[in-house]
This record gives C-alpha cells, sequence and structure tokens, in this order.
C-alpha cells in the first residue's frame, strides 16, 4: 500500500472560483459528479470514550489512524468502511464494500456481522471494538467537487457545506439540517510520488497558507 500526499487550504467563494476557471481548462471533473460537477458524501466516523482519533489528531502525532463508514449521493445499496491512517506525513486509505444490514448492526451494537476473518479490513475493525472500545460517534455530512490530472495520480477537491450530527442511528435517514461545522471551503490536494508543477502554479493563492483541517475534528469541536 503506497501512501499519498495530502495538502489542504482554506479558501474563499472568490479564490474557488479563480481556482475552478484554471482547472477546468486541464483536468477532468470526477466522472461520477452530477451536472453541476459536484456530489454528496456522508460519513460516519468512529471514536472511543477517550476521544483517542481527536487526541491523536490534536496532539500531531505522525501516525494515527481513523475509521468511518462512507456512502455518496445519497445511495445506501454502496457503502465502504475506509481506515485513513498517517505515517511519515503521508497518508494511507484502506477500503472494504459492506452492506446496509451490516452496518445496520454495527450501529445496533452487533459487532458480530462483521467478524469476518476472509475481509481484513473488518476483521480489525472488529477487533478494535472490543480492544479500543471504538463506537460510532459523528456524522460529517458535505458537497465535493473533484477534479482529476493523470500524471502524479492528482485529485483536487473542493468541500463545502459541511455539517455535522451526532445521531449516529439516523445515518441513512436523509437530512437536510445538522449543525454547520466549518465556514468557508476547503480544498486537498492529493498526489502520489510527485506534483506536477501546472498543478502547483494553478493552485497557489496569495494570502492561502497550508492547513491541517480535519471535518472530523471540525465536527467535534462544533
Amino acid at each position: 500500500m503506497n501512501g499519498r500526499h495530502e495538502l489542504k487550504h482554506t479558501i474563499n467563494a472568490a479564490d474557488y472560483a479563480q481556482l475552478r476557471a484554471r482547472l477546468r481548462a486541464i483536468a477532468k471533473p470526477d466522472a461520477h459528479a452530477d451536472a453541476d460537477g459536484r456530489y454528496t458524501i456522508r460519513s460516519l466516523y468512529f471514536d472511543n470514550y477517550v476521544d483517542k482519533a481527536v487526541t491523536e489528531k490534536l496532539s500531531g502525532l505522525s501516525r494515527r489512524e481513523k475509521f468511518r463508514l462512507r456512502y455518496y449521493n445519497g445511495d445506501d445499496s454502496f457503502i465502504r468502511l475506509e481506515k485513513k491512517s498517517k505515517a511519515n506525513l503521508l497518508a494511507y486509505k484502506e477500503s472494504a464494500v459492506l452492506t446496509k444490514a451490516q452496518c445496520e448492526a454495527l450501529l445496533s451494537g452487533e459487532y458480530r456481522q462483521i467478524k469476518l476473518p476472509e475481509e481484513p479490513l473488518l476483521m480489525e475493525l472488529y477487533t478494535k471494538l472490543h480492544y479500543q472500545s471504538l463506537r460510532p460517534q459523528t456524522i460529517v455530512d458535505y458537497h465535493r467537487e473533484t477534479y482529476v490530472y493523470p500524471a502524479g495520480n492528482v485529485r483536487i477537491t473542493f468541500d463545502s457545506r459541511v455539517r455535522m450530527s451526532s445521531d449516529v442511528a439516523g445515518f441513512f435517514k436523509p437530512r437536510s439540517g445538522g449543525i454547520p461545522a466549518a465556514k468557508g471551503m476547503i480544498m486537498e490536494i492529493k498526489y502520489d510520488g510527485f506534483l506536477p508543477d501546472i498543478i502547483s502554479d494553478i493552485v497557489q493563492i496569495n494570502g492561502r497558507s497550508q492547513t491541517e483541517f480535519s471535518k472530523y475534528i471540525a465536527a467535534r469541536l462544533v
């Protein structure tokens, strides 16, 4: 499993309009986006009674991890369990597909549904539900717009309308509310071994420094 670089910047509406116009000239929108180039993401994060994931992030640990369930555009027929981890400034992601029934069992505390030795990531979560006391903690919803550039396997994303809810039992319920968890918009640049100069030049904005923004942390600090 190869690590990827991740750069994040908080931007405003004017920055976004400028960046979007530049990127559309050289990069392709995500194939799964709607006619406006956007899609919605709902994630359910796990943490424990001492807020392990929050503490690791805020403490700046070089090695940390978090688990989440995720689906897109309100379509709960395809759900993924994802483990995001950081090690030596590189980001890693592992994923496995879950059924809605397995997710509902998780939310109700029936963990044996994911005790599947042939699925290593599910078994890892099953183990940590018991030995780290991980539990479903917070739902985060947001809109995403993505552009891809093949050289360097680059993905540039713009995340907006970030909202949170602690109603984890409502993970599969349509939600129009929730509490705003972030102001403005977050731009993320993800790439493999190198960032092409053309992309590096495009995403430079005066006065916008790199940030360690985390949507999960923002949601927990609301």
